[in-house]
Parts: C-alpha cells; structure tokens; sequence
C-alpha cells in the first residue's frame, strides 16, 4: 500500500483494461503491421503519454468539471468520435512502409497523445481507477501520482506487446491485398469501437 493505493489490486485492474482491444490497441496494432516497431515507437509514447497525463488532469479536478457541465462532456465525445473516423480512414488507406509510398507514415507522438484524450475506454479506465483506488482522507496528489505511474506503466508496456503483435501479423501480409484487407478491418473495428459510445 503506497499512500492509501492498494498497489496489487491496482496492478491487476490496470493490466486487464490497458491489455485487452480498445481503440488505441487497433491502432498501434495496425501501426506496427504497416511500419514496423521502431516507427510505432512515437504513435506508442503519444498513447501512454495522452493517458498518464489524462489521469493526472482527472484526478486534479477534470472529472468534476465535466461531471458539472455534460455539454463540455457531450462535444468531447463526439469531436473524439469524429477523430476516431479521421483516423480509421487513415489505417484503412495507409500504404504501408515497404510499399516505398512517399506519402505512407504511421500516426505520430500528437495524433495519438490527443487521441488517447477522446478515447472513451481511456476516460473509463482513469475515473475507474481514480474513483476506486484513492481513500478521502488521503493526500489525492499523491494517491492520483501513484494511480497515473501505475497505469501509464502498464499502458506502455501494453501498447509495446500490441505493436509487436503487429509486427508478427505483418508476415502474412505480404501481398497488398492481404495488408489492404487488414487495414480495412483494423479500421473498421475502430468505427464498431463507437457504437456503445454514441448511444
């Protein structure tokens, strides 16, 4: 126990909601299939560095001002949704980087950091560990420092397997029609990703 934080239950939390798909899983999957892990590497630190951040913001007083006012809660959600389709698109007609496309390149460090920021599982699993890991008579910047170094870890570490992940699914990739069907599912698991989130 660090500061009121049980640790092992935060653990375990943790590494079952950064582990299993969500949106930033099938993207950084698509992005070590089409690129490779070296240049999924930006698209991954934006992703834990969107989240660490947001759980920081959160447990700071964020969650409060969008519980006060659901209209700012309303138009992050569907500017998030809007994203979301922006960036399916942009896996579904991604070349990959050895198809020699000057055009082709993964997501970067900002996509993905403001990404993570419209990401409905994200803002789940933060209030989620936040609401359930802190006590009220604890100091909150420090159990919300704990929570965000515990769950930041894991979702690097996550994002790193899925990219890998995507990287192995690569070698049965090798004809374009394989990788362009690929990108499209991928893409297209990213759109039914807003079908909860929208109604």
């Amino acid at each position: 126990m660090v500061e009121g934080v049980l640790l092992g239950p935060l653990v375990l939390f943790a590494v079952a909601l950064n582990v299993t798909p969500g949106p930033n899983v099938v993207m950084v999957t698509a992005t070590g299939a089409n690129f490779g892990f070296r240049r999924a590497i930006p698209h991954m630190l934006g992703i834990t560095f969107g989240f660490g951040s947001m759980v920081v913001a959160s447990g700071l007083g964020l969650a409060g001002i969008l519980q006060a006012d659901p209209r700012l809660h309303l138009v992050l959600k569907y500017f998030g949704a809007i994203y979301l389709v922006y960036l399916a698109w942009r896996i579904a007609t991604a070349d990959s980087a050895s198809s020699g496309s000057t055009e082709a390149r993964p997501i970067n460090f900002i996509e993905a950091a403001l990404f993570t920021w419209t990401n409905p599982k994200a803002w789940v699993t933060a209030l989620g560990a936040l609401s359930a890991y802190t006590v009220v008579a604890g100091n909150v910047l420090l159990q919300t420092l704990v929570i965000a170094s515990v769950l930041t870890i894991t979702c690097f570490l996550s994002v790193a397997i899925w990219a890998g992940f995507g990287v192995e699914i690569a070698r049965f990739l090798e004809k374009p029609s394989a990788r362009t069907a690929f990108n499209w599912s991928m893409a297209g698991l990213l759109i039914v990703s807003l079908i909860p989130v929208l109604w």
